[in-house]
């Protein structure tokens, strides 16, 4: 079991870096050997992100949901490295990527997803509460929240009066 950090924390990153997410989704359970193709691609382009980190790559996690999805969240850089891991000849994941769209993607057994965030320097906000060191920490830098500001606004350095209706 990882240990607790005690107290509250934040993630502290210079400049900008992007949040990548996708996922797989398990649409027919009964074509294992080609969704477990899938699954079993992920395992060396993972390994090869966290034994390379000047692809541009600072860390992510996977996690599982009970019967259907694979969701992995991942912390690039920058979009150009994510972009240039995704579509290099060196890289695992452009000849699993075309193994997915020949044979895998076309009787919709498996559906896949991506979602890409680009966050500028400073805009984001991360608390972890008596945690392990996780998320977006985890990939950089795990300091005391009272090193970014108390509040959310302080921390995201907003200078944004709220609305009087109470909403933001």
């Amino acid at each position: 079991m990882k240990e607790i950090a005690s107290g509250r924390y934040t993630a502290h990153i210079e400049g900008p870096f992007v949040v990548f997410i996708l996922g797989m989704r398990i649409n027919r359970f009964w074509a294992f050997r080609k969704w477990f193709a899938v699954v079993k691609a992920m395992a060396p382009m993972m390994k090869e992100l966290y034994t390379h980190p000047e692809t541009g790559f600072l860390g992510g996690r996977s996690s599982l949901t009970p019967w259907r999805e694979i969701t992995v969240i991942q912390y690039w850089r920058s979009f150009e490295a994510l972009e240039h891991f995704a579509r290099s000849k060196d890289s695992s994941h452009l000849p699993a990527w075309q193994q997915f769209n020949k044979s895998i993607s076309p009787d919709g057994c498996v559906g896949i997803w991506h979602e890409s965030f680009l966050v500028a320097d400073q805009q984001y906000e991360a608390i972890y509460h008596n945690m392990p060191i996780h998320g977006l920490a985890a990939a950089t830098e795990h300091v005391p929240l009272r090193r970014k500001g108390e509040t959310a606004r302080q921390r995201l350095k907003q200078d944004v009066v709220p609305s009087t209706s109470g909403r933001w």
